[in-house]
């Protein structure tokens, strides 16, 4: 048994929706925050950078239709690809006029798009929007997926790391979003210093009962110009190990819907002007070594999905 058949696999999952490879293509907007500005607060989430998480895309100044020609022609050149997703990523890209987001959304329609991502927060989904990109949907035979920032379900972390929304309205959001049939992704982050393992279950049981399409994991990325560089400098938290984290990503894994969709296990950030990133370790050795493990284990996606639909009735008259 390999990755492919002991956990969703985002590549195969991609080959099997869209009959070939399919290639993200980052898109960088001139968009901010409600957590920066001021609208739902000051200074953003604790561990974000002035630049927000598009480490990889280009100037947020050139055209929409611009940067996709630019990188799909790259990516084109050197895979022979011919399916793209077009992929709004850094900071809120919800956060703006409609009519703004209209003109954005309309730019990344071409024929060889096949999907548009949105990164964006639980608090920045609104039914005009969602509307608009129901019709896109079926006007240009797209699938839409808005990725959600949640991190994490517990509400006290999310109070403590600043994200400036409550759980509540992550609800509201996954909720609205399922009522255009549009996809979900939701961002964690299962290293949180003020997480526990019962966290882990609890991210897993949650996203798993409100039945979210696709799952984004992270490790912690933590930034010398950010306030949690300044607390992890000043020894205000501890940092679990990379083995307890293989254990975290297995355990949310076994309690994780079957059908649920794994994009990423391990988060992939540069090391410059970092204080901590992937226990100096490349990504892809921790990827390997959660495989290794779940092998080691025999352990599985939904290994421990047995939860829902009146478990307690079911174990009674079993």
């Amino acid at each position: 048994m390999d990755s492919k058949e002991r956990y969703r696999v985002y590549s195969q999952y991609l080959r099997e929706r869209y009959g070939e490879k399919v290639y993200k293509i980052p898109i960088n907007l001139p968009v901010t925050c409600p957590n920066r500005d001021g609208t739902a607060g000051c200074g953003g989430c604790i561990f974000c950078g002035e630049e927000g998480a598009g480490f990889e895309t280009l100037s947020k100044f050139i055209p929409v239709a611009e940067q996709l020609e630019t990188n799909i022609a790259y990516i084109r050149k050197k895979y022979k690809a011919q399916k793209f997703i077009a992929y709004f990523q850094n900071y809120t890209n919800t956060y703006l006029s409609l009519m703004d987001f209209e003109k954005y959304m309309a730019e990344a329609c071409r024929e060889d798009v096949v999907e548009i991502a949105i990164s964006t927060r639980p608090d920045c989904i609104h039914d005009d929007y969602l509307k608009y990109l129901q019709e896109l949907k079926i006007r240009y035979n797209l699938t839409i997926t808005i990725e959600l920032g949640l991190q994490t379900v517990n509400y006290h972390t999310l109070k403590k790391i600043n994200r400036g929304h409550t759980l509540a309205e992550f609800l509201d959001a996954v909720l609205r979003i399922k009522n255009y049939g549009l996809e979900t992704c939701v961002h964690l982050i299962l290293n949180l210093p003020w997480d526990d393992e019962a966290d882990v279950i609890e991210d897993a049981k949650f996203l798993s009962a409100l039945g979210i399409e696709q799952v984004k994991l992270h490790s912690l990325y933590i930034r010398r110009d950010t306030v949690m560089g300044k607390m992890y400098e000043q020894r205000e938290f501890e940092i679990i190990s990379m083995e307890e984290y293989v254990h975290r990503v297995i355990l949310f894994l076994e309690y994780l819907r079957p059908e649920v969709v794994v994009q990423r296990l391990i988060g992939r950030a540069p090391e410059e002007n970092s204080l901590f990133c992937n226990w100096n370790t490349s990504w892809w050795k921790i990827k390997d070594r959660i495989d290794e493990a779940m092998a080691e284990l025999d352990s599985f996606q939904g290994k421990r999905f047995d939860y829902l639909h009146g478990r307690a009735l079911r174990e009674k008259h079993r």
